[in-house]
């Protein structure tokens, strides 16, 4: 039968970028929860490491040998002798390179299944390490719970949130995260703004805190990647002023380096009716309602 996992879209409802390292790679603050549109990964224990991919969005994935799948497995097999695997099923069901994580959702689905199969906790160092070296996203997505990621995404502290009712958007047109970040045009070693001051500056509603507490603190707070993904990618735009212009709609804004982009309600039936007349009017676009949290 094997063992299954959902791989969660992952939305940033908050992206800071702080500065440029000397390594080349970004810092970052960025307030992550997950959605419930998810990848399905399967895992049927053998002998060998495999992939197949399916779905519907399978024909976008590019070569099985590139997969983030394949990647964190091997990286876990070099760290833990012995490791048992297998071939992984992934049914594809979110956009690519769409800044909602969904490759790293899928790779952090594939550490998840390997621990299950040879009784590793998830809290293994193992685990971590493997995760830090797929990419920047995988860590959040290995628990895939609501957190405040700093660093270049290694760095995670848990938050609550309220559900939120939600309508995601992608206009099916690929945004490379690489190029996104490229348009900011920071130089190694440029520093915007100290990690330690934005964690302490910013308050986040305690756990208690009502959803209108956290849509007022969401709407005092952006995505520095919004800007630098519109210039490349003007279909951008385009999403945004649709979500800003639906009725009962509270925050419209970009998640990651695009091209998704969310809206949130304050009901389930006004995030699904502004989701019907999004797709009657834009029919080629990927639009989900649902939740945030």
């Amino acid at each position: 039968m094997g063992l299954r996992e959902e791989a969660r879209a992952k939305v940033n409802l908050t992206l800071r970028v702080l500065g440029r390292r000397v390594d080349g790679y970004h810092d970052l603050a960025s307030l992550v929860v997950f959605a419930d549109c998810a990848d399905q990964l399967a895992l049927e224990a053998g002998p060998e490491l495999a992939l197949t991919v399916n779905g519907p969005r399978a024909s976008d994935c590019g070569s099985t040998a590139d997969n983030l799948v394949f990647k964190a497995a091997g990286l876990l097999a070099e760290r833990v002798p012995g490791l048992q695997f297998g071939r992984f099923i992934l049914e594809k069901r979110l956009p690519v390179a769409a800044g909602i994580g969904g490759g790293s959702a899928d790779a952090a689905a594939a550490l998840r299944l390997l621990a299950r199969l040879n009784d590793l906790a998830l809290d293994d160092p193992r685990i971590a390490e493997a995760a830090r070296l797929t990419g920047a996203d995988v860590p959040v997505c290995v628990a895939s719970q609501s957190a405040v990621m700093t660093g270049i995404g290694e760095q995670l502290s848990a938050v609550r949130l309220p559900r939120l009712p939600c309508v995601m958007v992608n206009p099916r047109v690929p945004v490379e995260t690489a190029e996104v970040f490229a348009a900011l045009g920071l130089r190694k070693g440029e520093i915007l703004t100290d990690v330690t001051d934005v964690v302490l500056s910013r308050r986040w509603p305690t756990e208690d805190a009502s959803t209108e507490d956290w849509l007022r603190a969401l709407q005092e707070a952006a995505n520095d990647l919004e800007a630098p993904a519109i210039s490349i990618q003007p279909l951008i735009g385009d999403v945004l002023s649709a979500l800003r212009g639906s009725a009962g709609v509270r925050l419209a804004r970009m998640s990651g380096s695009g091209a998704t982009c969310f809206g949130l309600f304050d009901t389930d039936d006004e995030a699904r009716r502004a989701a019907e007349a999004l797709q009657a009017d834009h029919p080629q676009w990927w639009v989900h309602a649902g939740a945030l949290g």
